[in-house]
């Protein structure tokens, strides 16, 4: 175990606190805290204008990464690359970028393993393991900050889809958000960052009751209750008909438009009658739909559905007046794909 402090950990105030501590100036902090959040600095020695012996006792106390890269894959047109982390508990997480014609966007995770279970997730086959830390979150995006300003390029957009559900670990990933999206660190603004759910829905109504512009994306996959407990264990908990009631709630606190993912599995939740029972649900929400052809994983033996399907049930959706676009599928040769990624170090 390292027991070094984090500093992507630490808040401004706390950073202010534990720089005086070791004797130094307040102005160092903000010294400090600039190079991690404005320069993507990934050591002290990279922090010029601060005296070499104060950068020495940084480095004695500090640490600025999650942890050793263990794998870097890239996709084979190159547009696609994930990092597979090991954190010092040894624990591992997955994180992904990838670029488009005008965006450069993060999938990051939020836990090592995910509690959830839902079936097609490779993650989910993999359990729970915990909780990162707001570090940890937040280092994931530095990292790749870092990498991204040697060639002049920037995040433009996160999506909190990686390893794990965000809203079962609130209070770090919400204040990782604070944090990406401060004027004062990371300066993305609220609406590039996208956190997905299955749809806690606690949870849920309390990013409601704090008017979170920050956009939510439910996992709902099914549209009858019946379809949904077969996919995702926790709408035993909190069934379909609790879940669009928070949407409704998100909604009408933030004015903010819902997005629902649906991972079409060939003859499974890709029927027409599905799409109709969703259209049904959904009709009149201020909301859109985003399909995503399954994508293989080793626990699952279900199968993405052919154009022909997703085409018709598109259609469907429109006939109700409902949006939806299909995602654009990238990394699936690496395993870097919505619902692929997983310790794969250990578990193969």
């Amino acid at each position: 175990m390292n027991d070094k402090i984090n500093l992507y950990d630490l808040s401004f105030e706390e950073l202010t606190t534990f720089i005086t501590d070791l004797g130094q100036p307040k102005f160092r902090a903000q010294q400090v805290w600039d190079w991690i959040y404005k320069r993507f600095a990934l050591g002290f020695e990279d922090m010029g204008n601060i005296p070499k012996a104060f950068r020495t006792q940084l480095a004695a106390q500090a640490t600025l990464t999650i942890g050793a890269i263990v794998d870097e894959l890239r996709s084979n047109d190159n547009q696609t690359k994930k990092v597979l982390f090991q954190l010092p508990d040894g624990q591992y997480v997955e994180t992904v970028l990838m670029k488009y014609e005008k965006r450069r966007t993060l999938c990051i995770s939020t836990q090592a393993g995910c509690a959830m279970g839902c079936v097609f997730c490779a993650t989910g086959q993999m359990g729970f393991f915990r909780h990162l830390s707001v570090g940890e979150i937040v280092g994931q995006v530095l990292y790749f900050a870092h990498e991204l300003a040697q060639t002049g390029d920037h995040v433009t957009n996160i999506v909190m889809m990686g390893m794990g559900e965000p809203l079962h670990n609130y209070e770090r990933t919400l204040t990782a958000v604070d944090r990406l999206t401060s004027p004062d660190a990371f300066n993305l603004g609220a609406r590039k960052i996208t956190i997905s759910t299955v749809g806690l829905v606690p949870a849920m109504r309390r990013y409601a009751d704090e008017q979170r512009q920050t956009p939510l994306a439910v996992s709902l996959h099914a549209a009858t209750d019946a379809e949904r407990d077969k996919l995702i264990p926790v709408n035993r908990r909190w069934p379909i008909a609790e879940v669009l009631d928070a949407c409704r709630y998100v909604v009408e606190k933030t004015g903010r438009r819902i997005t629902f993912e649906w991972a079409l599995i060939n003859g499974e939740n890709d029927t027409i009658e599905q799409a109709q029972a969703l259209g049904k649900l959904v009709q009149g929400m201020l909301c859109h739909v985003n399909l995503i052809p399954l994508n293989p994983t080793a626990g699952y033996g279900g199968a993405p559905s052919s154009h022909e399907r997703v085409d018709k049930f598109q259609e469907v959706l429109a006939s109700y007046g409902v949006s939806s676009t299909v995602r654009v599928r990238r990394g699936i040769d690496i395993q870097a794909g919505c619902g692929q990624l997983r310790d794969r170090h250990v578990q193969g």
